[in-house]
């Protein structure tokens, strides 16, 4: 394993190479990427309990790690800061290399309990709260699963509390179109996996990142998206699956959503309000598959990555976030932390509960 290096995204932020091996999916040596901030002294309100307390994020289908105003915002909040680049994905995809080709979810389980057990031994064994957008949204809680299945559970792991930042359940459209395609999507997953599914390549979400502010790398997350391979699809659909049949992630979860969503062709100004990506029905419909206890929260106005969204929307994130994780670590007034016993439910002023 080679050190800790600087990192892209400039002061405080450093990257270490997860070398992974050679690729099941047959595109040679692969690695994985972890990426950490390290703030200025001072620059957090509690540096006492840095060494005590860590975040891992991952990202979603299309993404990398950018988001440096999520990782000071739990810095602030006196966590540790980590985000993985999946293999093949964002900083760990090699030339030649099919952009987040995978064409079974269990593979990520490598970099996975790798990049935990990095983060388990900065902070000490003193927690870590996993994170997770868009398809990492249905990649960790898939991991979580199995994770509880091994001796000890997520608890032995140093697992405390799963974010999820509108988590991708389902395929959208119809019962009958989904039932219908998935068919279709095995057979093709299994012959042609590198395959393009067919389909008009959309840039409005896109844009409504770009109009928002939003700076990144095109070449690692592209206006119109990378396209969507059907032996990748195949695996998401076998997740999609195992989390309908019920999952038990072990630990307590948060799931941020938009509050609507809308899909378009071209943008236009309500794009920048809505979830243009994933159906925020099909999310509160399978929340309840995760296990333990889901607090979920619809964010009015919150774009489909709830922590790229306009100033308002993104406030209200950052309030139930706090919210939650206040909750969580027994310091809020909802009671005890997780796991502590028959304990109240966290305190949720807007949201669900499943």
């Amino acid at each position: 394993m080679t050190t800790w290096q600087p990192d892209i995204l400039g002061d405080g932020y450093e990257q270490l190479v997860l070398p992974l091996g050679d690729d099941p999916d047959g595109e040679g040596d692969i690695t994985a990427t972890l990426v950490r901030y390290q703030p200025a002294t001072g620059a957090v309100t509690e540096p006492s309990a840095l060494p005590h307390r860590a975040v891992l994020y991952v990202h979603g289908f299309t993404d990398y790690f950018f988001q440096q105003h999520l990782a000071e915002h739990f810095a602030a909040q006196g966590y540790r800061f980590f985000a993985l680049d999946l293999r093949k994905c964002g900083r760990s995809r090699a030339p030649g290399q099919t952009p987040h080709f995978v064409t079974d979810l269990e593979y990520y389980d490598r970099e996975l309990d790798e990049a935990l057990r990095i983060v388990s031994a900065e902070v000490s064994g003193g927690g870590v709260v996993l994170a997770a957008h868009s398809t990492g949204g249905l990649v960790l809680p898939l991991w979580l699963d199995r994770l509880e299945r091994r001796p000890g559970g997520s608890a032995s792991a140093g697992v405390r509390g799963l974010i999820l930042n509108s988590p991708w359940f389902d395929l959208q459209g119809p019962s009958y179109l989904r039932n219908v395609g998935t068919a279709a999507i095995d057979v093709l997953g299994r012959v042609r996996p590198h395959s393009a599914v067919p389909g008009r390549k959309l840039d409005t979400y896109g844009v409504s990142l770009q109009h928002g502010g939003w700076s990144y790398d095109l070449d690692m997350k592209p206006l119109t998206g990378f396209p969507i391979r059907f032996g990748w699809l195949r695996a998401v659909r076998i997740g999609h699956a195992r989390l309908h049949r019920g999952l038990d992630v072990g630990v307590p979860s948060l799931i941020l959503r938009s509050g609507a969503s809308r899909f378009a062709p071209k943008y236009d100004a309500t794009i920048d309000t809505v979830d243009a990506v994933l159906d925020v029905r099909q999310i509160a419909r399978w929340a309840g598959c995760l296990g333990d206890r889901t607090t979920i929260v619809p964010i009015t106005g919150a774009r489909h990555d709830v922590f790229l969204s306009t100033p308002e929307p993104l406030a209200a994130a950052f309030r139930e976030l706090d919210l939650w994780l206040g909750w969580l670590n027994g310091d809020g007034t909802a009671g005890e932390p997780a796991g502590a016993g028959d304990v109240s439910a966290p305190p949720q002023p807007t949201g669900e509960h499943a």
